[in-house]
């Protein structure tokens, strides 16, 4: 039998990795290498959403995919690491990948903690941890963001349906985690989104005040 510390090292090593490709810091790379700085415009945030209103489509959409797959790219290392020693497991230790990934992508050490929001990694999570759960985090994205103009409403929505679905799906067993470890997996999900709620926390006063921008101007 594998001892307890060996698996509890294990965790430890997969938020390591994600916490590594986290450090990845797509939008301050990307602006490095083109001379502009998201952090001294707009919201001063790195992240997509502020790439987009202050640099355009372009720039948002590599923002995104940088993000995006660099918590995909931890993931898998995750998964090709352990999915024969440890296939009960695996996709538990992928969800502390993709913490570490938000972590490192939120708080980066070398930026003084002061990283983006953690959507675009939460997305690369859902996508490589359990695809199927993809269309609805789309729907209620979609249907929040398009009548509304609020992105930040829609990014919560992907988080909170994830989380949702998450423990749906594992009660009926369709997450590949065995029982033992299906509440720890919960655990983890819950501090993503979390995570997620503590950076939005800005957002919300002001939507709750009526004063948060809309992503999408409906003005000509």
């Amino acid at each position: 039998m594998i001892a307890v510390s060996s698996i509890v090292l294990i965790r430890v090593i997969c938020l390591v990795i994600g916490y590594a490709f986290g450090l990845f810091q797509t939008g301050v790379i990307y602006g490095k290498l083109n001379n502009f700085d998201l952090r001294k415009s707009g919201s001063g945030n790195s992240g997509m959403t502020n790439a987009i209103r202050t640099k355009g489509w372009k720039v948002g959409i590599i923002v995104f995919l940088g993000d995006s797959l660099k918590c995909v790219a931890a993931i898998v290392i995750v998964w090709l690491l352990f999915k024969n020693t440890f296939p009960e497991m695996v996709k538990l230790f992928e969800l502390y990948a993709a913490l570490g990934v938000i972590l490192g992508n939120n708080f980066p050490f070398y930026l003084k903690f002061k990283g983006g929001k953690g959507i675009a990694c939460s997305v690369g999570m859902v996508f490589s941890t359990y695809v199927f759960m993809v269309p609805i985090c789309a729907i209620l994205f979609f249907a929040t963001v398009v009548p509304t103009g609020f992105i930040s409403i829609g990014s919560l929505m992907i988080i909170s349906s994830y989380l949702v679905q998450m423990i749906v799906f594992g009660q009926l067993g369709y997450l590949g985690i065995a029982s033992a470890f299906l509440v720890e997996a919960y655990i983890v999900t819950a501090i993503i989104t979390a995570i997620g709620f503590i950076r939005h926390k800005d957002n919300i006063k002001r939507l709750a005040t009526g004063t948060e921008k809309k992503f999408i101007n409906k003005k000509k």
